[in-house]
């Protein structure tokens, strides 16, 4: 059995429930989703789609950092939004943060989100000389 490292970081929102903001075990990190929290204020950032979006991977950004990661670690991207309508504007947000060799991604609707948000995001990253 692998072992189980919790981390977290106060530069993200923090755990509201019954998860961690990530997990490391075997070489890899399993970010929690992250939404468009302000980590300063626990409120939803004003705006629409994009607004949250940029939240949204800066929030990710941070856990992956006190991981010791980044973006260009990340293999595998789970991504939510509430419109599918939303998909091109969240992809101009989302290409601004992964370069070059992107990792695999998932996109798909979904009827909510906590906090009645427009978009959340999911990694799995792979962490340095693993």
């Amino acid at each position: 059995m692998h072992h189980k490292e919790i981390l977290s970081t106060d530069q993200a929102p923090a755990a509201v429930g019954p998860y961690s903001q990530a997990v490391r075990t075997g070489g890899l990190v399993f970010c929690s989703g992250q939404i468009g929290l302000d980590p300063a204020t626990g409120l939803v950032v004003p705006g629409g789609v994009a607004e949250q979006a940029e939240q949204v991977l800066q929030n990710v950004k941070a856990v992956l950092a006190a991981a010791g990661c980044g973006p260009a670690d990340v293999v595998k991207a789970t991504c939510f939004l509430r419109d599918m309508a939303d998909f091109a504007t969240f992809n101009q947000v989302y290409a601004r943060h992964f370069s070059g060799d992107f990792p695999a991604r998932s996109c798909v609707a979904v009827l909510g989100l906590p906090k009645d948000v427009l978009v959340e995001v999911e990694v799995i990253a792979a962490t340095p000389n693993s």
